[in-house]
């Protein structure tokens, strides 16, 4: 009985909270296994945009060593209005993203190794 009670409750509380829909206005998406190369886009009805592509790419001295070079770009709109947007690049580097509102380490300058010997 108790676990009837509580699932009417969850059931209660899930059917209460607030439902939003997202829809995709814009679609498009390319798969050339020939060139083996891919790209992706789309678009939201929330103001969300995401862009993609990637392709095959030898990382190392052998055939073997392939891998999967990418690079996009999502924006989306902040609360205050300003349009948000990062633009990446994923390789045999890592994650790559750049974006104005994203933070930069600063780059070290001047900086001479003294031996402690």
């Amino acid at each position: 009985m108790k676990t009837m009670m509580l699932l009417a409750v969850f059931l209660a509380v899930a059917a209460a909270a607030p439902q939003s829909q997202v829809v995709i206005v814009k679609q498009a998406q390319e798969h050339d296994t020939a060139q083996q190369k891919y790209s992706y886009s789309f678009e939201a009805d929330n103001g969300i945009v995401v862009n993609e592509s990637g392709n095959q790419k030898e990382i190392g001295p052998t055939v073997e060593n392939v891998g999967t070079v990418s690079r996009g770009s999502y924006s989306y709109p902040g609360e205050n209005g300003v349009r948000y947007t990062v633009n990446w690049v994923a390789d045999e580097n890592g994650y790559q993203p750049t974006g104005d509102h994203l933070p930069v380490a600063p780059v070290a300058t001047g900086f001479v190794a003294q031996s402690q010997f």
